[in-house]
This record gives C-alpha cells, sequence and structure tokens, in this order.
C-alpha cells in the first residue's frame, strides 16, 4: 500500500543494511520478522539476538519485546527474572505494555514475590496510558479485592474504561453484570 507490494524479504534485507550500520529500529523491526517469521523462518534465537542490539541502544520496543520472549519461553528458556529486568527497562522509560506485563509477573509472582499493591501500581501507570488490558486487570483486582478493598464501583468503572476500547473480557464481565443485576 505504499508504492511497493508488500515483500518481507526485500523488508529484510533493507533491515539489515541498516542494522549492521547500528540502527536500532532496523535491529528492532528484524527481530520482529525473525519472531513472527516473516520473510524468514521463524527463529528466536535470532530474535532475541536482533532484539539484545536494539535493546542496549535503549529501544524500549524491543526491551518489551525480550522480557516476552523470556516470560513466554520462547526459543527453550523460560526465565522471568530475565523477562522482569528486561520488562523494567522498558517500562522505566514509560512502555504500556511492559508496565502491564510487570503487573501481571507480580500479579502471578512470576520471578518475584506475589505483590498485588506492585500489580496495582504498575497496571495504574499503563492503565493511565488507555492501556485496556490494565484497565481490565485493575477491575479484577478491585472486583476480588485482592490488595485492594474490595470495591464494585471502582472494578465496574475500570471494566468500562477497557470495554470502550473494544476490550471484549471486560465487555462480557460488565454484561454479566447487568444481566444479573
Amino acid at each position: 500500500g505504499r508504492g511497493v507490494a508488500q515483500d518481507y524479504a526485500q523488508a529484510r534485507a533493507w533491515y539489515e543494511k541498516a542494522a549492521v550500520q547500528g540502527n536500532a529500529d532496523a535491529q528492532y523491526n528484524l527481530g520482529v520478522l525473525y519472531s513472527e517469521g516473516q520473510g524468514v523462518a521463524q527463529d528466536y534465537t535470532q530474535a532475541r539476538a536482533w532484539y539484545e542490539k536494539a535493546a542496549a541502544q535503549d529501544d524500549a520496543q524491543a526491551q518489551n519485546n525480550l522480557g516476552v520472549l523470556y516470560a513466554e519461553g520462547r526459543g527453550g528458556t523460560q526465565d522471568y527474572a530475565q523477562a522482569r529486568a528486561w520488562f523494567e527497562k522498558a517500562a522505566a522509560q514509560g512502555h504500556a505494555n511492559a508496565q502491564n506485563s510487570l503487573g501481571v509477573l507480580y500479579d502471578n509472582g512470576h520471578g518475584v514475590a506475589q505483590d498485588y499493591g506492585q500489580a496495582r501500581a504498575w497496571w495504574e501507570k499503563a492503565a493511565a496510558q488507555g492501556h485496556a488490558q490494565a484497565q481490565y486487570n485493575l477491575g479484577v483486582l478491585y472486583a476480588e479485592g485482592q490488595g485492594v478493598a474490595q470495591d464494585y464501583a471502582q472494578a465496574r468503572a475500570w471494566y468500562e474504561k477497557a470495554a470502550a476500547q473494544g476490550f471484549s473480557a471486560a465487555q462480557v464481565i460488565l454484561g454479566a453484570l447487568y444481566s444479573e443485576g
């Protein structure tokens, strides 16, 4: 749609030229191609290597994606401590996905001691940026009274924010709330 046909192999070739010159955007984009298997065989080891190069230059997206690779065990090694470290670097730069992911780690006690207060703090940062999953997660905390006083009005308010963005899980809960009364 931008004057050329979509061609991941061509994209890879151009990204590689820039990446070997140290361009962080190109390094990140190569990581995405390898992670998604676009124009190349899916290879999480290669994705991680390119993300690490970009992350070393403080690319928050690459830092977040490294956190995802480690949290999900893509490439064979699930390591929540590494995931947390990368999410923290991206979150410190205001990356909402990383902030949400840190909240999930604290909520589940993965790589950290379970701490609903920390989960809430990270989700509030992401939610303030309009992150629908974080808004939904805050709704769950308030509905269940985890780390906060149980408050259905607060839960509903957070669910409504997420639902307004099309977050289907929040829409289902709101439907259930209104159908059950």
